[in-house]
C-alpha cells in the first residue's frame, strides 16, 4: 500500500495532467449539439467539388428561411379584416333621439308639423347611418383599402363587403349636413342638429382577436416543402454552381440525412467520435508543451490556465451558436491568442487558438468560413498585438484584426454571391462589437494574474518602475548594487532586443537579481565607499558563503514581497551553478596541500532555463568585471567579454537555456558596444 502512495506521490504531476485531460475532453463533448454532420461541404456560389451526387432517398424539398418568411408577410398583407356588428345600438340610437325630441320640443313649443318632421328625419337619418353599418376608427396600420372585401359578422353569420360601403365619422357628417337642406328654417335646423348630436355612435368594431386568429390558422398551414426528389435521381453534377435550386435541393438532403443519422441507436458513437476529436486537438497541445515548452509543461498550474481558457472561450462560443447562430462573429476569440501572449509567448497562443477554431469549425455552419476567418485573425493578432503595457497598442491592433474580419467576410461574400448586392451589413457590425469585447483581455489579464499567480507586461512595467518599495530600499541601502543593477538592466535590455527576446521581462529581472545584497551590502565591493573590505576578517570559505547566500536570501527576499515566480527565475539562475573564484583560489593558497571541495564555493543554481535568463547572467557578469579593468580600452574590454562569455559555454551555463551560438554571439557584440560607450575616453577640457 505504501509503495502505491509513493508510485501516486512521485508522479502526482502526470496523474494531474492526466485528470486534467479527461475533465477537459468531456466537458468540451458535454457542451457540443450532439447531432449527426452531413458528409458533404458546401456553401452557395461554390463549385461542387465531389462526384455526381444522386439521392440516397426519397426527400422532399424544404422552402428557405426567406422563402417561409416572405410568404408569412403575404399572407398578413392580404388577409381579410373581420368587424363586429352590434344590432342593439341601432335601438338604442332611435330610443334616446325620441327621448331627446320629446324634451326639447316641450321647452321649445314646436308645432305638432315640426315636430313630425324631426321625427321622420330623425329616423331616416339613423336608418341610413346603420344601414351597413357605422364603423369605430381603428389604426391606420390596420386600415384597409376602400376597395377591399372586408368580413362583417352579424351574430353568428359572416359575410363579405366592400370596405367602402362601411360609413366612417366624415360619412355620417356628410349624411347630416345633406338632410339638413331639407329643412327650411334656418333655427329648424340648429334645433335639430342639437337633437342629433351626439346620439349616432358606431356600431361596428374591429375584430383583431378573430383577425389574428384567422391568420394564425393560415400560417400555420403554410407548407414548408416545395416539391420531393426521388431516390436516385440526380442532385448536382461534379463541377456545377452550387446555388438557387440546387442549393435548396442540398440544404433539404442535409437536413434530412442529419435528422436520419441522430437517433437513440447512435447517440453513443456520435458521443465517441467527439470525444476521439477533442481528445487528440488537446493531446497535441500537450505534446507541443512536452516537445517545446517543457517549462510550462512542467507547471501544473500554467497548463490548468491554457485548459481553463480554451475551455472558457469554446463554452462561450458554443452556447452563442445554441442560442442564436447568427451571432457566430460576436465572439472575441482573439483574446484566446491576446492572453497567452502575454503571459507566454506568441508561438504557443498561435497553436492554442489554431486548435479551438479547429474543434469549433467542426459545430459552425459554414466551418471553412469559420475557420478560415478567425485563423487569419489570430495570426494577426499574434503578429500585432505587443507591448500591451503601452495603451495606444491594443487599440491599433484591435482596429487592425476588427479590418481584417470586415475585408476577409467581404471577400467571402462576393466569392460566393458573384457581387456585392447580396452583402449582409449586420456582420460588420458584429465584426465591430467583437472588436470591442476585445478590449476585455486587459481586464482578464488582470484578473489571471491574481487568480494564477502569473505576470504580463503592464506588471513587468510596473515592477520595473524604481519607486517601489523594494528598489527604493536596494538604492538606500546598498546603492552600489542598484547602480550595478540598473547598468545592468541596461545592458540586458539592449541584447534582448537585437535577438529578439522579451526585453521587458529581462530588464525587470535584471533589476531585481541582486537584491538579496541589501542584507549585508558592505561584504560586496560596490557597495565598499569606506575602504574597509570585511572579507579580510573572514576565512574564504566564509566570504564565499556570504556571497553565494546573497542567492538564497534574494529568493527570500522576493517571495516575501510578492514578486512573480518569472523575476524570481533571474535571482536564482542569474550565476548558475558558477564558483566563487577568487576565494577558491584564496582557500587553495591558504591550504596547499589540502584537497579542496570545490562544492563549498560553488553557486546551488540552477543553470539559466531561457534566453532571458542567460542573457542576465552574460551581462551580470561583464557590467561587474568591467569594473576591475584599470585602463578601460576597446580591445581589453572586448578580451574580457570573450573570456567571461565562454567560460560560462564551456562550464555548461546554458544548455537549457534554448539560446544559439549565433545568439550568444550578438549579445557579446551588444555588451561590448554597450560597455565601450560607457568608459570612453571624454575630451580633456582645458582649466
Amino acid at each position: 500500500m505504501s509503495e502505491l502512495v509513493n508510485k501516486i506521490y512521485r508522479n502526482n504531476a502526470i496523474i494531474y495532467k492526466v485528470i486534467l485531460f479527461l475533465v477537459s475532453t468531456f466537458a468540451i463533448v458535454y457542451m457540443f449539439p450532439k447531432g449527426g454532420q452531413f458528409k458533404y461541404d458546401f456553401t452557395n456560389g461554390q463549385l461542387w467539388k465531389y462526384d455526381n451526387l444522386y439521392a440516397p432517398f426519397d426527400f422532399a424539398i424544404q422552402k428557405s428561411e426567406e422563402e417561409i418568411t416572405i410568404e408569412k408577410k403575404e399572407i398578413v398583407a392580404n388577409s381579410k379584416l373581420y368587424f363586429q356588428f352590434d344590432e342593439t345600438t341601432v335601438n338604442d340610437v332611435k330610443v334616446n333621439f325620441r327621448n331627446n325630441l320629446a324634451r326639447i320640443t316641450s321647452r321649445d313649443s314646436l308645432s305638432s308639423k315640426e315636430i313630425k318632421e324631426f321625427e321622420q328625419l330623425g329616423i331616416k337619418i339613423i336608418n341610413q347611418v346603420y344601414k351597413n353599418g357605422f364603423l369605430e376608427s381603428i389604426s391606420e396600420n390596420r386600415t384597409s383599402n376602400e376597395n377591399d372585401i372586408v368580413a362583417l359578422k352579424v351574430n353568428n353569420e359572416v359575410s363579405d363587403l366592400p370596405f367602402k360601403t362601411l360609413y366612417t365619422s366624415k360619412d355620417v357628417l356628410n349624411i347630416i349636413n345633406a338632410n339638413l337642406n331639407s329643412i327650411q328654417s334656418s333655427d329648424n335646423s340648429k334645433l335639430f342638429l342639437d337633437i342629433i348630436a351626439g346620439l349616432l355612435k358606431p356600431n361596428v368594431t374591429y375584430d383583431e382577436e378573430l383577425t389574428n386568429k384567422i391568420i394564425d390558422k393560415s400560417i400555420s398551414e403554410i407548407s414548408y416543402t416545395k416539391g420531393k426528389v426521388s431516390a436516385g435521381e440526380l442532385i448536382i453534377l461534379k463541377g456545377d454552381i452550387v446555388e438557387g435550386k440546387k442549393l435548396a435541393i442540398l440544404n433539404s438532403l442535409k437536413s434530412e440525412s442529419e435528422s436520419q443519422i441522430w437517433s437513440e441507436s447512435n447517440y453513443n458513437w456520435i458521443v465517441f467520435g467527439y470525444i476521439i476529436l477533442v481528445s487528440l486537438a488537446l493531446l497535441m497541445l500537450l505534446l507541443f508543451l512536452q516537445k517545446y515548452r517543457l517549462e510550462i509543461y512542467n507547471n501544473n498550474n500554467k497548463v490548468t490556465f491554457i485548459f481553463f481558457n480554451i475551455i472558457a472561450i469554446i463554452s462561450i462560443q458554443t452556447f452563442v451558436i445554441k442560442y442564436n447562430v447568427d451571432y457566430l462573429y460576436i465572439v472575441p476569440l482573439s483574446i484566446l491568442p491576446i492572453i497567452l501572449k502575454a503571459f507566454f509567448d506568441a508561438r504557443l497562443g498561435l497553436f492554442a487558438h489554431v486548435l479551438t477554431v479547429l474543434l469549433l469549425g467542426y459545430i459552425v455552419p459554414n466551418s471553412f468560413e469559420f475557420i478560415y476567418l478567425h485563423i487569419i485573425a489570430g495570426i494577426v493578432t499574434i503578429l500585432t498585438v505587443s507591448e500591451l503595457y503601452k495603451r495606444a497598442n491594443l487599440f491599433i491592433s484591435v482596429a487592425q484584426i476588427t479590418i481584417i474580419y470586415m475585408i476577409t467576410y467581404f471577400a467571402f461574400s462576393i466569392i460566393k454571391e458573384g457581387n456585392a448586392n447580396q452583402i449582409n451589413w449586420t456582420y460588420f457590425l458584429l465584426f465591430a462589437i467583437n472588436g470591442l469585447l476585445s478590449f476585455l483581455s486587459i481586464i482578464l489579464i488582470y484578473i489571471y494574474e491574481k487568480l494564477f499567480g502569473l505576470v504580463s507586461d503592464v506588471t513587468l512595467l510596473e515592477l520595473s518602475n524604481t519607486n517601489t518599495k523594494l528598489l527604493r530600499e536596494l538604492n538606500e541601502l546598498a546603492p552600489g548594487t542598484f547602480q550595478h543593477s540598473m547598468q545592468v538592466a541596461n545592458l540586458a535590455e539592449a541584447a534582448a532586443n537585437e535577438i529578439d527576446a522579451n526585453s521587458m521581462l529581462v530588464r525587470t529581472g535584471a533589476l531585481y537579481h541582486d537584491i538579496g545584497k541589501m542584507l549585508n551590502p558592505m561584504y560586496f565591493t560596490e557597495n565598499q565607499t569606506t575602504g574597509v573590505n570585511p572579507h579580510n576578517d573572514l576565512s574564504p570559505r566564509d566570504s564565499a558563503k556570504i556571497i553565494i547566500d546573497h542567492v538564497i536570501k534574494g529568493v527570500e527576499l522576493a517571495k516575501k514581497h510578492n514578486l512573480p515566480d518569472r523575476i524570481i527565475d533571474f535571482i536564482r539562475t542569474h550565476h548558475g551553478t558558477s564558483t566563487t573564484y577568487y576565494f577558491y583560489k584564496m582557500e587553495q593558497e591558504l591550504n596547499p596541500d589540502a584537497t579542496i571541495n570545490s562544492k563549498h564555493f560553488q553557486y546551488k543554481g540552477p543553470i539559466p532555463f531561457s534566453k532571458e535568463t542567460a542573457i542576465l547572467m552574460m551581462c551580470d557578469a561583464a557590467e561587474a568585471a568591467s569594473k576591475s579593468l584599470k585602463n578601460p580600452t576597446a580591445q581589453s574590454i572586448s578580451d574580457l567579454i570573450e573570456k567571461i562569455v565562454s567560460k560560462q559555454v564551456s562550464d555548461n551555463q546554458f544548455v537549457n537555456s534554448n539560446i544559439t551560438f549565433r545568439e550568444i554571439n550578438i549579445i557579446k557584440k551588444t555588451i561590448k558596444k554597450k560597455l565601450m560607450n560607457i568608459y570612453h575616453l571624454r575630451v580633456e577640457y582645458p582649466e
